[in-house]
């Protein structure tokens, strides 16, 4: 499973519920702010990938500071994942 892939096709599901425009492309380094979710995309985004993944890393890693950018949030769920592999 490649997880940039999923979190791409799982942000352009909640756009489409949600009617944001993401902008294109979704690259490492897009800022998450920049990106076309708002604040209820992100909720619906990360409540989606819950489904989905199996993983909250939000709530099951207790993450402190938001993440920026994309790749940011990308390592956030690889991280997660791999301790639920553990």
């Amino acid at each position: 499973m490649n997880i940039e892939q999923t979190v791409i096709r799982a942000m352009r599901g909640v756009a489409e519920l949600s009617d944001c425009q993401l902008i294109e492309p979704i690259v490492p380094d897009t800022l998450l702010l920049q990106s076309g979710l708002d604040s209820l995309g992100y909720a619906m985004l990360v409540a989606q990938l819950e489904e989905e993944l199996g993983i909250d890393p939000f709530t099951e890693l207790a993450i402190k500071v938001y993440p920026a950018t994309f790749a940011e949030f990308v390592a956030i769920y690889a991280q997660g994942l791999e301790q639920t592999r553990d």
